[in-house]
């Protein structure tokens, strides 16, 4: 069996993206259906996601919907879950996320950062509980939360940013504990800065240069989903100095003191 059949046998038919329309998300899209996956790609922005669909359909030959949502509305999951419909969801990939205000926290009114914490995690917590519940009825499938190194500590210009980045992390570990005996891959993947629309859009916005070096967007997603079985975390280069395999230890010795406590699997 071909890497990419083996690939769409554990995670197809379908792949939803969350935030799919730029940077890595489109990266991720466009690898994930070039497996065999049949995707459905969400983002807020409808004419780049609809150019994206197409250009996935030509290059990989599977079936690609576009849906434009705003990940950050309250109503946000029930419209992913009525694009999605009946087809049978074997990858959520958590890619929005990104702070486009690089502001402290007391210089915008509160509504920005409930906007962020809604994108970040409560729509991202909606769609893990709903698509993640059936993953583990199938006993297959994955979840992927594309995280940042700002989850590791916070900082000035990003302390709701990060505190969710942290929030989103810790979650995805007790995820991959919890989900690991049904068959179910879940994987942090923690990022460094990235080249992407977005970081370029706001450095500019900022007065500030491009940094020396940052992450391709496409190596990100191939070695993300590379990882993807290899989970709870993967940390992307300077971050691999806090070490994954350290997490995987702690998280699986919390992970027997929480079942001697609570019991159940």
């Amino acid at each position: 069996m071909s890497d990419a059949s083996a690939f769409a046998q554990k995670y197809g038919p379908w792949a939803l993206i969350a935030g799919a329309s730029e940077g890595v998300g489109r990266e991720l899209a466009r690898k994930v259906a070039a497996n065999g996956l049949n995707c459905i790609l969400i983002a807020r922005r409808e004419k780049p996601l609809a150019e994206l669909a197409e250009q996935i359909r030509t290059e990989s030959g599977v079936e690609c919907i576009p849906a434009s949502i705003d990940l950050a509305a309250p109503d946000a999951f029930d419209r992913i879950v009525a694009a999605v419909g009946s087809r049978e969801i074997g990858l959520y990939i958590s890619n929005a996320g990104a702070d486009p205000n690089g502001s402290h926290f007391l210089d915008r009114e509160i509504e920005t950062w409930l906007q962020l914490v809604q994108m970040n995690l409560l729509t991202m917590m909606r769609c893990c509980h709903h698509f993640g519940g059936l993953m583990r009825e199938r006993r297959r499938g994955g979840l992927l939360l594309v995280g940042s190194g700002a989850g590791y500590g916070g900082g000035p210009f990003m302390a709701t940013y990060a505190g969710s980045k942290a929030f989103e992390l810790c979650f995805g570990e007790g995820l991959w504990a919890e989900l690991r005996p049904s068959g179910v891959d879940v994987l942090s993947l923690m990022l460094v800065m990235t080249d992407t629309p977005a970081l370029r859009k706001l450095l500019a916005e900022k007065g500030q240069p491009l940094p020396s070096r940052m992450a391709s967007p496409a190596e990100v997603a191939e070695v993300g989903l590379a990882r993807l079985p290899l989970g709870p975390v993967y940390n992307w280069g300077p971050l691999a100095r806090f070490r994954a395999g350290w997490r995987r230890t702690r998280v699986r010795v919390v992970a027997r003191l929480s079942q001697s406590v609570f019991g159940g699997g």
